[in-house]
């Protein structure tokens, strides 16, 4: 960390701090998410920007957070199952609801689309955001800096690795194996339902196929599996009810995630506004928190709808600051594996030579794919504006992953001071991109 921005990581550490213990948990939607709006709309009028407030409604369960609900479903079909063993006209209801359940877990917890937000219980999210405008009021582009204020519900089998934390490997082993085998049991009943659905529609209008199926050693065994495997699926589906825990009151606390990238873009927007000679130039620079992560990246969908093509978003650049804690783990993340987005190449090389510049060692080689869920930076570069996602983070789950013990004593200081210290280098390098290429737009 440079000395010279000691106190802007101190003040930044003191934010993440406030965040996990004096506001705590922020599930989507809540009242704390509202307070930490209200924090740091506090701080950005204490520097004399205004702070903006914009509002939309999120179903907290429809998406990820949610997850529970595909573990009863399962168990609710495995029981089921003997059910329809004695009467087979049971496996269509049960095969129409495993589907359902599928396409939902599939498309809404998977792939975050806001398909099913109707059919579930709905809260009042926000954005927020402050504006730093360049002193000659000249504009040709934008820097957007952003982290999620919420926080995730507990996910159990994290957690529980605690008592591993010291042989990390058998506590990854230890979640990934409980996950691993609720997730097989789940879809191995869903589809082992959804075919005897079609099976009973073949008996009950007597399909050849049906007769020539039925004949088979293949379905002699399958039928035998089918006394026994619903059992197991059941208990294993338990695990999925578990993964995460619905009481709101041991919710993440969110020091990691993300009170550091709220904590990190409130601190940019300060120093420059504290330093204007170092000011981009022709640059107007916005602090984003962004609400409703977790169930689904809902509330930087919302800013994308909301602000395309409007002044904030032409030629914008979008640093997203997700989780800045582990020291060893400094990286960019350039694409969402599930959500199928690549973020942006410019941007990844500048993260990149930065960190080689300020000689930051990483584990990961500076660079991550996202295995799985979701980051702000997608509805951003789908929006056509130029972004990744910054984060210094363990990629393996871990104990403090989105589980009550994300806490600010758990790092250090000079590693968000260090986080600090990559933002200013990659904005230095967006500046000096934009002159040299005469402020074009974003371009392909």
């Amino acid at each position: 960390m440079k000395e010279e921005n000691r106190k802007y990581a101190e003040e930044a550490y003191e934010i993440v701090n406030d965040a996990a213990l004096k506001i705590g948990s922020r599930l989507p939607g809540s009242e704390n998410e509202r307070k930490f709006h209200e924090y740091m709309a506090d701080k950005l009028r204490a520097i004399g920007i205004k702070p903006v407030k914009e509002e939309f409604a999120v179903s907290p369960r429809s998406g990820i957070g949610g997850l529970s609900y595909a573990g009863w479903a399962g168990f609710i079909v495995s029981l089921g199952a003997y059910l329809a063993l004695a009467i087979p006209q049971l496996w269509i209801p049960l095969g129409a609801f495993a589907f359902l359940a599928v396409f939902w877990l599939i498309f809404s917890c998977f792939l975050y689309k806001t398909w099913f937000d109707m059919f579930f219980p709905q809260a009042i999210s926000q954005n927020s955001y402050g504006v730093l405008e360049p002193e000659d009021g000249n504009v040709e582009y934008n820097i957007i800096l952003s982290g999620h204020t919420d926080t995730s519900w507990c996910w159990r089998h994290s957690e529980h690795a605690y008592k591993y934390k010291d042989k990390p490997i058998i506590g990854i082993i230890a979640t990934y194996g409980k996950v691993g085998f609720g997730a097989v049991c789940f879809f191995v009943m869903m589809l082992a339902t959804i075919f005897m659905c079609v099976v009973t529609f073949g008996r009950l209008f007597d399909t050849g196929w049906y007769n020539a199926l039925v004949a088979t050693k293949f379905f002699a065994i399958f039928n035998y599996c089918l006394y026994i495997f619903p059992a197991i699926s059941a208990f294993g589906c338990w695990f999925v009810i578990m993964w995460g825990d619905p009481n709101g009151d041991n919710a993440s606390r969110g020091a990691m995630d993300n009170a550091t990238g709220i904590a990190l873009s409130y601190e940019v927007i300060r120093y420059f506004k504290e330093n204007p000679d170092k000011m981009p130039k022709n640059c107007r620079i916005i602090d984003l928190n962004v609400g409703s992560e977790e169930p689904g990246l809902r509330g930087s969908m919302f800013f994308a709808q909301e602000h395309k093509g409007d002044e904030l978003t032409k030629n914008a650049w979008n640093i997203n600051i997700d989780s800045v804690a582990d020291k060893d783990y400094f990286e960019v993340v350039i694409k969402d594996d599930w959500q199928g987005c690549r973020f942006d190449k410019d941007m990844e090389q500048m993260f990149k030579d930065t960190f080689k510049e300020l000689d930051i060692p990483s584990k990961t080689n500076h660079c991550i794919h996202n295995p799985v869920g979701g980051c702000d930076s997608t509805p951003m570069t789908r929006a056509g504006i130029k972004s990744v996602t910054f984060a210094a983070q363990n990629p393996m789950l871990t104990y403090y992953y989105h589980t009550w013990r994300d806490m600010p004593d758990r790092f250090e200081m000079e590693t968000v001071g260090d986080g600090f210290d990559v933002v200013l280098g990659v904005i230095d390098k967006i500046a000096k991109f934009q002159e040299e290429n005469g402020y074009r737009g974003p371009q392909k």
